[in-house]
């Protein structure tokens, strides 16, 4: 590792590899940068980070378990932070551990690739930069809240030299799905927790509207009209975003309305489908 003074910022540049082996580093400054560094079976446990960055790398066998990073960037566009735009190579997470591990909100996820992870307890909030990282055959266990997984990048599909985000394979079967958005995303590519209180649906426009007519005998009032503002908002973005599909639960509509209302809703929604 070589120490780099860039500004006011003084950080660790790691390159090359490591097999095996407890990663340390060298002083107090836990800002780490990997640049085409190559990491097999290293032990990451534990660790707390100020700052975590890589950038066309990989990262194999290896263990976050536990660490804590304050700021994350798991697909850095550059080595020194300076993108040119021209291309973007991908950093790979193949077989790799994040058991309760600490993701901050926000989290700058990048061109990352993870193969064949598993996330169980990460703390997986407020995941907003998502829409070029990839998912595949990963295993996720615990609360996942607030966050957005994207089949396709929203922009710079040249210099990542791809328009479709690979999501295949992933278990969520453990998961606790808060407010998640699936989009251009095969749902029935993936494995949800099922009935009875996770859906995979198809023909979500009309379900929903046959739950708001099923609903034009409630009483007028605030929960009615929340219901159905929920719905509508919901039933667009399954058509926008998946071709009418969704993965529903009783937290697919407002969590502000009563409990007992959002499990009639979810039953109304659910009927007799044969998509669970």
């Amino acid at each position: 590792m070589d120490a780099v003074q860039m500004g006011l910022r003084r950080y660790w540049l790691a390159r090359g590899a490591l097999n095996g082996g407890r990663f340390e580093v060298p002083d107090s400054d836990l800002d780490v940068s990997f640049a085409r560094a190559r990491m097999v079976d290293v032990d990451f446990s534990g660790l707390r980070l100020f700052r975590f960055a890589a950038h066309d790398s990989v990262f194999e066998r290896c263990d976050f378990s536990q660490a804590a990073f304050d700021n994350v960037s798991f697909g850095a566009t550059a080595a020194d932070g300076r993108w040119d735009r021209g291309t973007w190579p991908a950093t790979l997470y193949r077989e790799c551990v994040f058991a309760r591990t600490r993701i901050p909100p926000q989290a700058f996820f990048g061109n990352a690739r993870f193969e064949r992870c598993v996330f169980d307890g990460a703390r997986l909030r407020d995941l907003i930069h998502t829409h070029t990282a990839q998912f595949v055959e990963c295993r996720f266990r615990g609360k996942i809240q607030d966050a957005n997984f994207w089949g396709r990048p929203t922009k710079h599909t040249a210099a990542l030299g791809r328009d479709r985000n690979a999501f295949t394979g992933n278990d969520f079967t453990g998961a606790d799905l808060i407010d998640v958005g699936f989009r251009h995303i095969d749902l029935h590519a993936q494995r949800f927790p099922g009935l009875p209180d996770y859906a995979v649906l198809d023909r979500v426009d009309q379900r929903v509207k046959g739950a708001l007519a099923a609903m034009a005998d409630w009483p007028d009032g605030e929960v009615k009209t929340k219901a159905a503002r929920s719905l509508r908002f919901q039933a667009d973005w399954a058509i926008a975003y998946n071709n009418g599909h969704a993965v529903v639960s009783r937290n697919w509509v407002d969590r502000r309305l009563p409990p007992d209302v959002r499990d009639q809703i979810f039953w109304m929604l659910v009927g007799d489908s044969e998509e669970q």
